[in-house]
């Protein structure tokens, strides 16, 4: 998990940082984008549910303003790029710590009142949190690109569809 983990963040922090400050609050205009997340809301969103994922698996209780109940955006006064961008490092950061508590022993045990459906052990919720931070992390890469931003993993990366150089 902690591979996962360090692979995901390698990818999406840079992605996070790739988009400049004046394009934050960019959301997507063609097509039904009504009450979506802006660029700043996705990576709030994802930065406070690692928040809320890795306190639980570290059987912490969460931090204020977090709750993975809701639109789950995290604190309101997280505004300019560089305070959310810090958040985002921050989440990562306790996924690490999450990461590394995880035993045999502890990785399968089940949650007594699960706050999350689905999700009866830290293992189960470690995988989750991956892969929703992978969900949001395709949403930022359309946006990214949508305002001529190449996603940073994708630079010096071959064409994947040759035909359309």
């Amino acid at each position: 998990m902690e591979s996962q983990l360090a692979w995901l963040e390698s990818q999406f922090v840079p992605a996070a940082e790739a988009m400049p400050d004046d394009k934050y609050e960019f959301v997507p205009a063609t097509g039904d984008f009504k009450g979506v997340r802006t660029f700043a809301l996705q990576v709030r969103h994802v930065a406070t549910a690692n928040e809320g994922f890795y306190s639980l698996i570290l059987g912490q209780p969460m931090p204020p303003g977090v709750s993975l109940v809701g639109a789950t955006n995290g604190p309101d006064d997280l505004r300019t790029k560089q305070q959310i961008v810090q958040y985002l490092k921050d989440s990562f950061a306790l996924g690490h710590k999450a990461m590394a508590a995880l035993t045999v022993e502890t990785a399968l045990a089940p949650f007594p009142n699960s706050p999350v459906p689905n999700m009866k052990s830290r293992l189960s919720l470690a995988a989750f949190a991956c892969s929703h931070a992978w969900d949001h992390y395709g949403q930022m890469v359309a946006s990214l690109r949508l305002n001529g931003i190449v996603p940073p993993a994708s630079v010096g990366q071959p064409p994947a569809n040759p035909s359309r150089k």
